[in-house]
């Protein structure tokens, strides 16, 4: 492949498009429910759906569903204890059910699927709590707060006729798909080494609307700094990358080592604001993860490191590690500017200092960088809307979706390792009782 392979700008019907190829289905078999085939078996049809969680990660599926719009999604009925979030989801959808209470929706016979968008801590029972009540699943990421509860709710899946999906948008997301594709072609060469990482800078903490905040209520809002609801970054941001370390190579980390500190916003929170990871997978790879919430410098990127080349995954662009270097004038100005040489002799050899050459790189798909609208592949398409409508499908079809449950499943684990690892200060190799395939995998 060569440096002008670009791809041109595409939609989401053209994404449908895309995945009519069998080899991109082999890669990511969890793609077939976005495909033509099914959307043709679906047409008309809709699923009765109730959201449970109406913070701001249900209102974001919400305005999604409404505004898109999702047409195979009805939303009929929303859940949330906490009073504001629940008004604003019925203002969006007036005609829904409201409940204050997730069992009381779960007993609707009218529901037929729901989205679970509440606190870490409460995916577990919820989730196995809406298998009992014969209702398909689409629980945000991660899957769990613990291993067990990891493992318990893939087994009570695996005995379900219900569909789960986790809220692993990248797995659908056009630019991610794309240079996926291209790594396993070898567009970068062979694959040596890895790097995520998440850069933010605030303190996670949100505004308690109450004239007198309680520590009650402030705990429930600010959920994510406390160990008995959350993880941290691990599972509130890493979990959504650490799978693309699996996707590069075709192996499962059989190991993880790092640090994990609370090293500037001490305001009481239990959970790490700095963490440090490297997973090691069993042919030497190494997988590089940071994130912190002091400083927002590097945003946040997913690099593949080739002997050919680089792949950065959220901007969607690849560099190669042979560039056109920069014209003779170019580099002896260079070179003068950094004393190489003291005398210049412009009859001298010529030279390609590494310093001299400059790789903007290219898209995977062209415009990728554009912020046009829903249906152009941009910063604002992250794979959301087709995981949803993926979800949609699968709920209708009842297709069961294992290759997207199996790898949601891993990257919660991973997490979840990850956290071990740091807050017992010791490597941390991967438990064989958490394994639930017999790939290659370990």
């Amino acid at each position: 492949m060569t440096e002008e392979f670009i791809f041109s700008e595409f939609n989401r019907r053209d994404f449908v498009k895309l995945l009519g190829g069998s080899s991109l289905l082999a890669l990511f078999p969890w793609l077939h429910s976005c495909t033509k085939e099914v959307s043709n078996a679906i047409d008309g049809e809709t699923i009765r759906i109730g959201v449970i969680g109406t913070g701001s990660r249900g209102m974001y599926h919400l305005n999604n569903i409404l505004n898109i719009p999702i047409p195979q999604a009805e939303v009929v009925a929303l859940c949330d204890d906490y009073t504001p979030h629940l008004q604003q989801a019925s203002n969006l959808f007036p005609q829904a059910k409201q409940y204050d209470d997730y069992r009381r929706l779960l007993e609707d016979k009218n529901v037929q699927a729901v989205i679970i968008t509440t606190p870490l801590n409460e995916h577990e029972q919820m989730t196995i709590d809406s298998f009992a009540a014969e209702k398909h699943v689409l629980c945000e990421k991660s899957m769990a707060l613990s291993l067990d509860g990891c493992r318990k709710i893939y087994d009570v899946y695996k005995q379900s006729d219900k569909v789960l999906y986790i809220g692993q948008q990248r797995m659908f997301d056009p630019k991610y798909i794309r240079a996926m594709e291209m790594i396993h072609s070898g567009l970068i060469g062979s694959v040596t080494g890895m790097r995520a990482y998440w850069y933010r800078n605030n303190d996670w903490r949100r505004p308690v609307p109450s004239p007198v905040p309680s520590p009650e209520l402030e705990k429930r809002i600010n959920w994510r700094l406390y160990r008995n609801s959350s993880a941290g970054l691990v599972t509130e941001l890493a979990a959504h990358q650490l799978q693309v370390g699996d996707w590069a190579i075709g192996l499962r980390p059989e190991s993880v080592m790092g640090y994990g500190d609370i090293v500037y916003w001490k305001d009481g929170r239990e959970v790490f604001d700095n963490i440090s990871l490297i997973y090691r997978y069993p042919n030497g790879v190494k997988m590089s993860y940071e994130s912190i919430i002091s400083n927002k410098f590097l945003g946040l990127e997913e690099m593949i490191l080739g002997d050919k080349g680089t792949m950065e995954l959220e901007k969607g662009k690849y560099y190669f590690e042979e560039v056109k270097p920069a014209p003779g004038i170019l580099q002896l100005i260079n070179q003068i500017e950094h004393q190489i040489f003291d005398d210049v002799s412009f009859a001298g050899p010529s030279w390609v200092p590494e310093t001299a050459s400059i790789n903007k790189g290219y898209y995977v798909i062209d415009k990728v960088h554009s912020t046009s609208g829903a249906s152009s592949v941009g910063a604002d398409n992250d794979g959301s809307v087709e995981l949803l409508t993926a979800f949609c499908n699968s709920s209708i079809t009842g297709e069961k979706n294992e290759s997207l449950v199996t790898e949601a499943y891993y990257s919660s684990v991973y997490a979840l390792l990850g956290l071990q690892a740091m807050e017992e200060k010791r490597i941390i190799q991967f438990p064989e009782e958490f394994s639930i395939d017999n790939t290659a995998y370990v």
